[in-house]
Order: C-alpha cells, then sequence, then structure tokens
C-alpha cells in the first residue's frame, strides 16, 4: 500500500500510541462538552503541536463523541511552496501511531472533477509532502470517532474566489454522505497577547456570524494573520450549502498559555458548524 509517512511524529505528538492516546484522553476530559442543539457539519480545530493546541482543540473535538461519520474532508493551508493553488495526497493512507488513515480516493476524484467545472483546474496530487495542518488533525479524529475515511485538500491560493469555489465543490460532493468538515487553521502569528486577542476576536466574530467572505477579508488583512482563513471560509460555504446555518466559538487560547511566553503567541480557536433543528 502507497503509505504517507508521518513528517512531524515525534516533534508534533507523542510517536509511542499508548502515550498519544493518554494525553489526547487528557485534553479531552480537561473540557466541558458543549454539543450544539441541532446538527453538526463540521469544527474549526488549530494545528500547531499537540502540547500547545492540543487544550483548544479538544473543545471541537468533543462534541464529535457519538458521531460516526464515513468520510470526514479535512481542509488545510500548505505551508510550503506549491506548483498548483490546491492540492491533495497522491498517498492511499496517512500513517499515524493509531494507525492507517485510509484516503477516499473516489471521493478526491469527484471532488477534482466538481472543481474543474467551478474553476477550470482541479486538485494536485503530491508525494511525501511536508503539511502538518491535515496530519496533526488526525490522531484526534481517529482518537473519537474510530475508523473514517479521508477527503484532504491543501490550499496555497488563499483568494476568495478560489475558497467559495471549493466550499461549493466540497457540498456537491459530500451531499448524501454521512460526512464531516474540519478546516485546520491557527489563527494570528508572532503579536503579542494583547494584540493577538484583538485580532482573533474580529475573525472569530466573521465566524460566529458565518461569514466567510468577511472572515477571509479580515485575515487577509492583517499582515500575519490566520493561516487557514481560506481552509474555514471554504467549510462554511459547504456547510452552508448543506444545510448549516450556526457557527459557535467555544473555546480561544494562544501558545503563551503553554509556553508563558506573551510577546509573541499564536492564536487558537475551537468552533463548531451546525444546523439548527427544525
Amino acid at each position: 500500500m502507497n503509505v504517507r509517512p508521518s513528517p512531524i511524529g515525534r516533534r508534533w505528538y507523542p510517536d509511542d500510541p499508548q502515550i498519544l492516546a493518554r494525553d489526547l484522553d487528557q485534553y479531552l476530559d480537561a473540557v466541558r462538552p458543549l454539543a450544539p442543539p441541532g446538527a453538526l457539519w463540521g469544527i474549526v480545530a488549530p494545528h500547531a503541536g499537540l502540547r500547545y493546541s492540543g487544550p483548544v482543540a479538544a473543545w471541537a473535538y468533543t462534541c464529535l463523541r457519538g458521531q460516526r461519520p464515513q468520510l470526514v474532508a479535512v481542509i488545510g493551508p500548505m505551508h510550503s511552496p506549491a506548483r498548483a493553488p490546491l492540492l491533495t495526497t497522491a498517498h492511499e493512507a496517512y500513517a499515524t501511531p493509531l494507525g492507517l488513515v485510509m484516503v477516499d480516493i473516489p471521493a478526491v476524484h469527484q471532488l477534482d472533477q466538481a472543481l474543474r467545472e467551478r474553476l477550470g483546474y482541479g486538485l494536485t496530487p503530491v508525494r511525501n509532502d511536508p503539511e502538518h495542518a491535515i496530519e496533526i488533525e488526525l490522531p484526534f479524529l481517529q482518537h473519537v470517532l474510530g475508523t473514517f475515511h479521508l477527503l484532504p485538500v491543501m490550499l496555497r491560493d488563499q483568494r476568495v474566489e478560489v475558497a467559495e469555489a471549493l466550499g461549493h465543490a466540497l457540498a456537491a460532493t459530500l451531499r448524501g454522505r454521512h460526512a464531516l468538515l474540519v478546516a485546520s487553521s491557527d489563527l494570528s502569528h508572532h503579536y503579542p497577547q494583547a494584540r493577538a486577542r484583538e485580532l482573533d476576536a474580529v475573525v472569530l466574530g466573521r465566524l460566529e456570524a458565518f461569514d466567510p467572505a468577511g472572515l477571509l477579508a479580515a485575515s487577509l488583512a492583517v499582515e500575519r494573520g490566520a493561516c487557514g482563513a481560506a481552509a474555514i471560509a471554504a467549510v462554511l460555504w459547504a456547510a452552508r450549502d448543506l444545510g448549516a446555518d450556526n457557527a459557535t466559538v467555544l473555546r480561544y487560547g494562544t501558545s503563551g498559555d503553554a509556553t508563558g511566553d506573551h510577546d509573541s503567541v499564536v492564536g487558537y480557536g475551537a468552533a463548531v458548524v451546525w444546523q439548527s433543528p427544525p
């Protein structure tokens, strides 16, 4: 089998499955479950090393307990230089200490075709990518959900027209499936804590207003804004097409909460995207 090896194991999270599972349980058990009152379509979670962002991410992942989606679309940025605006894996599975996560290759092909109809181009497959934004979400997903298939997408192009087209194409691909959307994004980068909180409050306010275009604009207006703003926007557009009409921010924190260094922090937010009950 063609398996993507982890480029971040041991450095970003424990490579021992028992220690990793113990750490995930500690993060999850430390939060207060705040499941939305309606159908849950997606979550927003940070993607730093687990010791930094895990305590915030757990607020989103605890809401998934009891969920059993067959397909999980994880959308995140591509932090490294890339030759294409939208990328996916060329591998059949991702490897983590908790086991293999199989890629839903037919769903990848369906999304690729839907994007070509909207943008004129689709997903570019890449092998042995160094990107952490998809991988860091997988242990939480494996631990909470059990078995599922993965639809991974990495955005190098943060323009609004790309994010919106991706959102609509995702909805077309996921419609009729038991699916979940995950937006992988950190918030502002390397501002003092007080300034980071101000900047991140604007982005999170647009998230709760269910305003994907406004969220993307607010982030791009900042020199070092949310690295996955386009991923969050795409998930909001997709979830809206599928019936969602609410987004709730559950938790906010920064790297300074873990390190004690508040002079230069990275912001982290956890949120759920959901549909009001009829």
